[in-house]
C-alpha cells in the first residue's frame, strides 16, 4: 500500500514539475515572439522530425539571453523538452538570482555541473537516457565581445559533448548555430535590448549516420579527435553574421 502511494505521489510530482516547466517554456516562446524577429536558416539536406531529436549541439554561445531562441521551436517539441530535457548548468550560472531561478523551473532534467570534468559531470552522463533529448552549449563558456572568452583564450569546442554523442546510438542531433546576442545582450553589461533580429542556421544529422561518417572507430579516442576536429570547424564557418 505504502509502495503504490509513493508510486502515485512521485508520479504527481513528476506530472506537476513537467507542467511548470512547459508554461514557463511556453510564456518565454511568446515573449521572443512578440519582441524580437527571427531569420531561421533551416536544413536544406535533411528534415527535422522534432519527435526524433535527442540531442541538439549550439554552437556559437554569446550571451545567457540564448533562451530566446526558444521562440522558433514548435509548441509540440516545447512539450517533449518540459518532460524529457537534460541540460547541463554551469554552477556559476545556477547562482544567478534570476537566470538561475529560470533554468531550476523550466529544465526538468537539470544537472548542476562545475567548469571541470569532475564527479558532477560523471553524474550528468549517468542521468542521460534513451529518451532523453540532450541540450549543450559545445564551447561551455561565452564568448565575450573580442571574440574570446573571458580569459582570452579561443573559443573552442570541449571534448564533453563528444562524451554525450558516445551515449547516444539512435535519433536524430541538431547542429544549432547562433549568429550570435550581443547585440541583445552583452556578458555583463546591462540589460537586454528589444525588437532585434536573431538569427539561427540549423544542419541535422541521423546520429548513428554522423557517428560512422569518419574514419576512426566511433568511441575510439582517433575518433573522438575527428568529432572535435568536426565541430570546432563547424563553429567556425556556420554561423550566420548579424549585421549591428
Amino acid at each position: 500500500m505504502c509502495f503504490s502511494i509513493c508510486l502515485r505521489d512521485q508520479f504527481l510530482f513528476a506530472t506537476m514539475k513537467s507542467l511548470v516547466s512547459f508554461f514557463t517554456l511556453m510564456t518565454l516562446k511568446i515573449f521572443a515572439k512578440i519582441f524580437y524577429r527571427f531569420e531561421i536558416g533551416w536544413p536544406h539536406d535533411g528534415k527535422i522530425v522534432w519527435r526524433d531529436v535527442r540531442m541538439i549541439v549550439f554552437l556559437n554561445h554569446t550571451s545567457l539571453m540564448e533562451v530566446l531562441y526558444i521562440g522558433f521551436l514548435p509548441v509540440s517539441f516545447l512539450r517533449m523538452l518540459s518532460k524529457r530535457m537534460v541540460l547541463p548548468v554551469a554552477t556559476k550560472t545556477l547562482d544567478r538570482p534570476l537566470l538561475g531561478f529560470l533554468f531550476k523551473i523550466f529544465n526538468p532534467g537539470m544537472t548542476p555541473i562545475t567548469r571541470k570534468r569532475d564527479d558532477s559531470w560523471q553524474q550528468f552522463l549517468e542521468s542521460i537516457h534513451d529518451e532523453s533529448i540532450i541540450m549543450i552549449a559545445a564551447e561551455g563558456r561565452m564568448k565575450r565581445k573580442t571574440g574570446l572568452d573571458m580569459y582570452g583564450k579561443k573559443m573552442t569546442v570541449k571534448p564533453g559533448v563528444v562524451d554525450i554523442l558516445g551515449t547516444l546510438n539512435k535519433g536524430q542531433m541538431i547542429f544549432a548555430y547562433s549568429g550570435g546576442l550581443h547585440h541583445v545582450q552583452v556578458p555583463g553589461e546591462g540589460l537586454a535590448k528589444v525588437f532585434k533580429t536573431i538569427k539561427m542556421n540549423l544542419e541535422v544529422f541521423d546520429i548513428p549516420t554522423y557517428k560512422n561518417s569518419f574514419p576512426a572507430h566511433p568511441g575510439s579516442q582517433t575518433w573522438k579527435v575527428q568529432v572535435l576536429d568536426d565541430m570546432q570547424h563547424r563553429l567556425e564557418t556556420k554561423p550566420p553574421l548579424i549585421e549591428n
